[in-house]
Parts: C-alpha cells; structure tokens; sequence
C-alpha cells in the first residue's frame, strides 16, 4: 500500500520570522502514529532552504524547492540549479506547477529536462499536470495531461519512473472556489497510473500521485479515500499550520 504524502507549496510568501513560527508548529504537530503513515514536506521559496533544513533537520517534515534549473551551472542569471538545492539536503522539487507554465511559458520539453535535472542530483521531483477550464470544458483533459507526463517519462526513461512523485492539479480547480469531486480527480490519477504503467508496470503501483486542487481540511479525508489519490500537493493551506497538520492527519 502506498504511504500517504502531503506537501505544501507555500509559492512567493514568507518571512524568517514567519516561517519560523509556522515550522516550528508543524513539527510540533506530527505525532509518531501520523509519520508512520503519512510523510510531509514543505516547498519554501529559495532564500528559506537554509531556514528550513536547520528548523526541520531530524523531525519527521521534509523539505524541498519550488522550481529547479534545467542547467547545472552557467550564465543563467537568476537560475537556481539541482546541486545548489541538494545542497540544503532537499528531498523534493517542484517542476511544471501550472503556474510556471502559465506565466513563465515552461513547454513540457523544458518540465521532462527540470525533472531529469533532479533526478540526477538525488532528488525526487514532483511532476505537476493539470488542464484549465477551457481545456476541460472542451473534453480535452486526458490528452493535455498525458501529452505533460509523457514528456517526462520520455525523457527519464523506464528507470525514472520510481523516482517520480506527480500531482494532479486541475487548474479550474485551483484558487477559484471549485474543487474536482473525488470521482473526478480519481478518474485523471487513474489515467494517470495507467500511463505509468505503459512505461514500468512495476513502478507504476508504488508511484505517489498527489491531487492540487484545492485540498482543504474539509474535503482532504474524502478526496485521499480514492484508490489513486496518494496525498496532496497544498498551497493555501499550507501557510497556516492547523490546517496543513488537519490535511497530514486526514491522510492516516
């Protein structure tokens, strides 16, 4: 059986003083009996890596990044690269969230080379997929979010597959108050995991699929009951630490 993971996106807020509190809360907040069953990590903005690997270094909460480089090193002015980020010991990577797609036009060429750059420095990237309301409306969700993981898995090739965590986050779904019921986001992860399968039939069983749609305290416990939802991928209620511990708990 699949162990339960929940990580939060915190995306561009924080402060040191901030981010202490709300560490400190959430490790605080993990019993033994929710570890043993569900992970959780936090993917803070780069300037707070450091912040995070000393507040967290031997609690049962990971760490991890918002966005990698597709480069290793060079003149890439602003670029943050896979070594720099394993430098802090982080566990996760955020790549291709719809928002990096969205606004910074990331082809999904340039999200499978992100996810190889992780991989390759030891660490797991979160794979986000996810289609918009028009895509939706139009009937087109399972060929958007197959073209976007099949990108990647072209590229890490049967070996990676194990490596991968993905997270399905429906961008309709995301900040506008409406939220996939569970039998729908269970039928794309499970679109999802088939496709898996195609590349290693083996992996495909153990692979995490995360759901971004706005998961909430409220809707967190019925959404995880589904046979493909693996967890979440959290961003507004990652910041308050009651509500991300109440998504962890609702995850055992």
């Amino acid at each position: 059986m699949r162990r339960k993971l929940v990580v939060g996106n915190w995306k561009m807020n924080g402060s040191r003083a901030v981010n202490g509190a709300l560490l400190a809360d959430i490790a605080a907040g993990l019993d033994g009996a929710t570890a043993a069953t569900a992970a959780c990590a936090v993917c803070a903005p780069a300037p707070y890596l450091a912040q995070c690997q000393a507040a967290l270094s031997g609690s049962p909460v990971g760490w991890g990044a918002q966005d990698v480089s597709a480069h290793a090193c060079g003149a890439y002015t602003g670029e943050v690269a896979a070594a720099m980020l394993a430098d802090f010991a982080c566990t996760y990577v955020i790549v291709g969230h719809s928002e990096r797609r969205a606004y910074h036009a990331e082809s999904n060429e340039l999200v499978a080379q992100k996810a190889l750059a992780a991989l390759a420095a030891g660490m797991t990237p979160i794979v986000c997929v996810g289609e918009t309301l028009a895509e939706r409306d139009a009937g087109q969700t399972v060929a958007v979010v197959t073209t976007q993981l099949g990108a990647v898995l072209a590229l890490v090739g049967e070996a990676g597959v194990a490596r991968l965590v993905l997270a399905y986050e429906p961008v309709w779904a995301i900040g506008t108050g409406k939220t996939a019921t569970p039998a729908m986001a269970q039928q794309v992860h499970a679109q999802l995991r088939a496709q898996l399968r195609q590349t290693n039939a083996a992996a495909a069983g153990t692979v995490q699929i995360l759901y971004g749609g706005s998961m909430k305290p409220d809707n967190a416990r019925e959404l995880m009951a589904e046979q493909d939802i693996d967890g979440g991928l959290i961003g507004g209620a990652a910041l308050k630490a009651a509500d991300f511990l109440a998504i962890v708990h609702a995850a055992q």
